[in-house]
């Protein structure tokens, strides 16, 4: 399971112009689920996203986590992390989970969020969206979470 995150001041995400998820200062996080992904991942991906440090400390470093600032979290899927791009000018999509099953790991990942007791948004999977956000840095990490074993 991937997961794109971005410190960020604020972000949105809409569904045919309507507003279905926000956050203030905190992380956008787009995320991919992989075929072979497993609930045991999304569990991974979310500890990390939580307490990654990624926010400054009094002498500017980042020391901090999304926990540490009492930010939120916004969730976004994107089938389109998980491709393979290495070869062609095309993306390949078979590295990416079926719909069914990705559709399944990010409503458990947004579920676990919700949990945590970060505030938490998060976009609609299949959907045509328009992410808004203003990144804040910029700053901007790729975190994954890999099978048991890997």
């Amino acid at each position: 399971m991937i997961g794109l995150i971005q410190r960020v001041s604020e972000a949105r995400v809409e569904v045919d112009g309507h507003l279905v998820g926000r956050t203030g200062r905190g992380l956008l996080a787009l995320v991919g689920v992989q075929r072979g992904d497993v609930e045991a991942q999304a569990r991974r991906l979310l500890e990390r996203m939580l307490g990654y440090r990624v926010f400054p400390d009094e002498a500017g470093r980042m020391n901090r986590s999304l926990q540490d600032i009492g930010g939120g979290l916004l969730l976004v899927p994107q089938f389109t992390l998980a491709a393979d791009t290495r070869k062609g000018m095309r993306a390949s999509f078979g590295p990416a989970a079926p719909p069914e099953e990705g559709e399944r790991l990010f409503n458990i990942l947004v579920a676990l969020a919700q949990k945590s007791g970060v505030p938490v948004g998060a976009g609609r999977f299949g959907a045509d969206m328009q992410v808004h956000l203003v990144n804040d840095g910029p700053v901007t990490f790729w975190l994954e979470a890999r099978p048991p074993g890997e």
